[in-house]
Formats: C-alpha cells, sequence, structure tokens
C-alpha cells in the first residue's frame, strides 16, 4: 500500500498530513502514519481545527478544566489548539531530529482576524511560538501584503515560518524575498542561521475550481480543453521561480552561513472536481525540495494507486506558461483570479475561527460550574 508513498520520498518530496485532531493524537494513530506511511510533518489551520474541536472527541476534560477557570473563550482556544500542536510535535520529534530540522514540522496558525495587520500578526507569531515550545514548530503567516513584512520580522528573531495562502507567482516571488530579508536581518542580529527554516504554501486545486468555472462559463471547446491545466501550470512555474531564487547572488551569501532554503509546499492537494484522478496535485507536482500536504483522503488514494513517474515538475515550464497565455487569452484575468482566491482564503479560515469561538463559547457555558 505504501510503495507510492516510498516513491514519492525517494524523489525529494516530503509527505505532510494536512489534518489534525485530538482524537488522532491519542489514538495512535499520527503516529502509524509516520511508521507506515512516510507522514514526516503536519499542517493545521483554523478550518481543521474547528472541526476536530466541534466533534467534541477528546476535549472536554480540558473544556471542563478551562470552563471551571473561566477562561475567555479565545484563551481556551489557543489552550486546546497549542496542546494538540505540542504533542503532534513530541510525536514527530525523531524525525525531526533524523532530518536535521527540516521535517518533523507541524504547523500553527495566526489567528486568522489578524491578516492584515502586520504589528498584531509579528506579536501572535511571538505567543505562538512561546506556546507552543517546540524546535520543531512552524508558525503559520499568511501572505497577505500586511503578512509580508510580519514574515521578515519574525524570522529575524529566528522563529521558523510556514507561509500560507499563497495564490499568485507575484506574490510568491515576494514571499521568497520576505524570507532572505529575515534571514539576512537573523544573520545581522548573529543568529544561528540553520536553525531557522520556512515553507511557502502555493495553493493548487483552489486556482482550478475557480478558472474552471470561468472556462465553463466561456463553453466554447477551446475553453473547455483548458480545464484541469492552470492549477498545475501555476504550481510549476511557482517551482521555476523557487529554482531562479535559490541559485541567486543573494541566496548564495546566506547559503555560506548555513541557511535554508523556504522549500515549496503544495497545498489544497485534495481534489475538488471528481472528473479529474484524485492523486493529480500529488503525482504531477513531483519535485526534489517539495512538500506535499495531504488530507488523508489524498494520502490513502496515493498509497493505493498513485503512479509516481518521477519529475513531473522541471522540464514543463514552457508548456506551463502556454496554458497560462491560453487561459488569459480567453479574457480570464490572472491577477484578478488570484487576489478573489487570496480574498477568499483569508474569508473562510475567518468564517471557520469564527464559528470554532461560537461553538467553543457554548461548550464552556455548557461545562461551567454551578455557582457556589
Amino acid at each position: 500500500m505504501t510503495d507510492a508513498l516510498k516513491r514519492l520520498s525517494d524523489e525529494g518530496v516530503a509527505i505532510w498530513l494536512d489534518d489534525l485532531s485530538r482524537k488522532r493524537i491519542t489514538s495512535g494513530n499520527l503516529a502509524e502514519l509516520i511508521d507506515q506511511s512516510h507522514v514526516v510533518g503536519v499542517t493545521t489551520n483554523p478550518s481543521i481545527f474547528q472541526k476536530a474541536i466541534s466533534s467534541g472527541d477528546g476535549y472536554e476534560q480540558q473544556l471542563a478544566d478551562l470552563a471551571a477557570r473561566k477562561v475567555t473563550v479565545d484563551e481556551a482556544i489557543r489552550m486546546i489548539t497549542t496542546a494538540d500542536v505540542r504533542d503532534a510535535a513530541d510525536i514527530l520529534r525523531p524525525v525531526f531530529d533524523a532530518t536535521e530540522g527540516q521535517d518533523g514540522r507541524v504547523s500553527i496558525e495566526v489567528d486568522p482576524r489578524l491578516a492584515h495587520e502586520t504589528t498584531a500578526t509579528i506579536a501572535e507569531a511571538k505567543q505562538l511560538a512561546w506556546l507552543v515550545d517546540r524546535p520543531n514548530t512552524l508558525i503559520k503567516i499568511p501572505a497577505t501584503e500586511a503578512g509580508l513584512p510580519a514574515i521578515t520580522e519574525v524570522i529575524g528573531r529566528g522563529i521558523s515560518v510556514n507561509v500560507t495562502l499563497i495564490f499568485s507567482l507575484e506574490r510568491y516571488r515576494a514571499v521568497m524575498d520576505a524570507y532572505l530579508a529575515g534571514l539576512e536581518k537573523a544573520k545581522a542580529a548573529g543568529l544561528d542561521l540553520s536553525e531557522i527554516h520556512s515553507v511557502a504554501s502555493f495553493f493548487v486545486s483552489r486556482v482550478d475550481s475557480e478558472i474552471d468555472k470561468r472556462l465553463d462559463g466561456i463553453g466554447t471547446d477551446e475553453a473547455k480543453a483548458l480545464k484541469g491545466k492552470a492549477a498545475l501550470a501555476n504550481a510549476r512555474l511557482a517551482y521555476e521561480a523557487y529554482e531562479e531564487v535559490f541559485s541567486s547572488e543573494r541566496w548564495a551569501a546566506l547559503d555560506r552561513a548555513h541557511a535554508n532554503k523556504q522549500r515549496p509546499l503544495w497545498a489544497s492537494t485534495g481534489v475538488k472536481d471528481p472528473a479529474y484522478k484524485d492523486t493529480l496535485y500529488v503525482v504531477d507536482l513531483v519535485a526534489p525540495g517539495t512538500v506535499n500536504t495531504m488530507p488523508e483522503a489524498t494520502l490513502e488514494a496515493t498509497a493505493d494507486h498513485g503512479e509516481v513517474s518521477g519529475d513531473t515538475i522541471r522540464g514543463t515550464y514552457e508548456q506551463a506558461r502556454a496554458e497560462l497565455d491560453a487561459v488569459a487569452k480567453l479574457g480570464i484575468a490572472y491577477d484578478d483570479v488570484v487576489q478573489l482566491l487570496e480574498d477568499e482564503g483569508v474569508e473562510k479560515f475567518e468564517a471557520s475561527w469564527n464559528d470554532l469561538l461560537k461553538s467553543t463559547e457554548a461548550e464552556l457555558k455548557r461545562l461551567a460550574p454551578a455557582e457556589d
């Protein structure tokens, strides 16, 4: 069952699980996935925590304790989510040690309501790093315009970062620039660059969902022939940009100081359109030095019938550019699509966080002890 996952790992793709819950931790499921399915990292986001905590499975005792302490709902959520991330980080610690800090990582996101506030995002990132207190944590910061200077500042303080919600090639280049600027700041402060890590989460399936919808609206044979092409083309050109930036003179100076490359991470790799193969955003995005964070269903599909045939990114750049150009010639504006997806991404995570606030507040009230 895991031959395809092993082949994927052998090709230089780090397999991370895009999910976390207390039940997954306490049941031994996470440890099993690490042991048997080549999983070497975990990502979380507000939607994942909203689903996990709302299920109630494994959280009642901690919620009761928090209710007895009369903590605020915001504090309760942070105590619960950081406890899960801390425990997952401990389970992944052997992987972290074996890979010298590259993998064995667990990501936790800053409050999505702060996505357009630089100073507050920096403060939240510092607080989360302190709360989790594990060296194999990545603090997730969204790649909004306000997020870019926050990334530089947080990296400059020696805190490892997962940059999330990247949709556009231009913004991805800005993210890499923010990372390099952070490393330069850390170097100037005398920090050990070898201990600072980062990934850049480039979102995949949502690009096809939005562009395919617009192609269907056009309805021509030419438009329909382009369905399912844009997301892969976009991600492949992101890898080209990664290769370019991390072979530059600017990078070489940091490399000599033992800095780590910021790896591209393929996010949102669960296929939304049932007409496409369910492993599309895994087997067609294989290249060394990448991370693919998969929902469990995608992980299982890849293990069961994924066809890993080597590098499927390098050598595709001209075709990728031609496909995006063809989409643009039909009147679909790339910049409009990627900005819409960023705005929707922030809104969706904020909505999940607000749902989590409401459901947790209701649980705290339910479990609150009677007044003496």
